[in-house]
């Protein structure tokens, strides 16, 4: 029976069913695994005289899908690879922040957008994770690493939006309260601008999501030639999607932008920059091109860097430097995965 898949009311209908028992014994059944990361449930009051029960419902109970075969560290930040039931394997990065973890998580085995400054596009498209391969992971940082996971970013491998039906139940699994009990304000699904998807994530039941979206130029010519995406959705409708998303109050559209040196660094580019975000109420993240092995392009220099985030406060974008954790591991913005398998990090 699954349960890393399944909200509380979800699991509880689906053991009701299966056991004819009401909440009295599903309640502390997904409190125990889902918020405990235990699966022994001989020790839950409810089946203190239900041994036979206790066994049979542990002998139904799903684990978590995918293992845990390799992790490495870059200072205080851990990559880590789970295998899943079919073999393929799959990124996620623990990145410490003050006085809290953010976990990032993949959503696809690949992606399939081709974006040409990431790694992962370069795999292609292996298939989408299920919900379940999607909450493993933050299950197994809790639950087998010990690191108390406060924010979850949906920035690993893979195109969330085109994930989006297993990327929302995972967002539902996670969320809930009577389990891992991750708040939406510190869920963020990061996006290259797929507007369907982006018009399908506002309309989420209950609070929206954190967005964030991959820009990366300031102009479509640029853009289209870094992802090949803005040659089907330009920049105007991705920014006339974007005005149309719900925001928390007092919060904001982040957006990405990877800096890379001769090709989206100049002053006319901030300019422009400042004017597309203009009508939005946007944080920009400015982040330095990490390249990987073969890389086309080159980070620009550091004197390089601190002139653009200049020009953009010059031009009042509210920009964040952004800087590069994880590189050493291959853990960095752009770099996870590989082309056949992910054990060279």
């Amino acid at each position: 029976m699954k349960i890393v898949d399944q909200t509380h009311d979800q699991f509880a209908d689906a053991f009701h069913r299966r056991y004819r028992k009401g909440t009295h014994f599903s309640t502390p059944v997904y409190r125990h695994v889902m918020k405990a990361g235990k699966m022994s449930l001989h020790e839950l009051a409810a089946f203190s005289h239900l041994s036979e029960l206790a066994g049979q419902v542990e002998a139904d109970l799903e684990p978590s899908p995918g293992r845990i075969i390799k992790q490495v560290s870059d200072g205080d930040v851990v990559k880590y690879v789970m295998r899943l039931e079919d073999g393929l394997d799959i990124e996620s990065v623990v990145i410490p922040m003050y006085r809290r973890h953010t976990l990032c998580v993949s959503s696809q085995v690949g992606c399939r957008m081709g974006c040409r400054f990431c790694r992962t596009g370069k795999m292609g498209l292996l298939r989408n994770l299920t919900a379940a391969e999607i909450v493993g992971q933050v299950f197994a940082a809790r639950h087998q690493l010990g690191v108390g996971i406060r924010n979850v970013v949906f920035m690993g491998m893979g195109e969330p939006l085109d994930n989006l039906d297993n990327v929302i139940q995972a967002i539902r699994v996670l969320t809930d309260q009577r389990g891992l009990d991750i708040a939406r304000r510190h869920i963020t699904v990061s996006t290259v601008g797929l507007t369907a998807g982006i018009d399908r994530l506002a309309r989420l039941d209950g609070a929206t999501v954190n967005l964030a979206v991959s820009l990366n130029a300031p102009t479509d010519d640029i853009r289209s030639r870094l992802m090949p995406i803005n040659r089907s959705i330009s920049m105007a409708a991705l920014q006339a999607s974007l005005l149309g998303y719900p925001l928390a109050r007092k919060s904001a559209l982040f957006m990405e932008y990877v800096l890379i040196q001769g090709i989206n660094d100049r002053q006319e580019h901030a300019r422009a920059l400042a004017r597309y975000l203009a009508p939005m109420t946007a944080k920009l993240n400015l982040i330095s091109y990490n390249p990987a092995p073969g890389s086309e392009w080159q980070p620009p220099s550091a004197k390089a860097y601190e002139r653009f985030h200049a020009w953009l406060v010059a031009e009042n974008v509210f920009v964040r430097r952004r800087g590069e954790k994880g590189g050493r591991i291959m853990a960095a913005c752009g770099q996870l995965g590989g082309k056949n398998q992910l054990l060279d990090g």
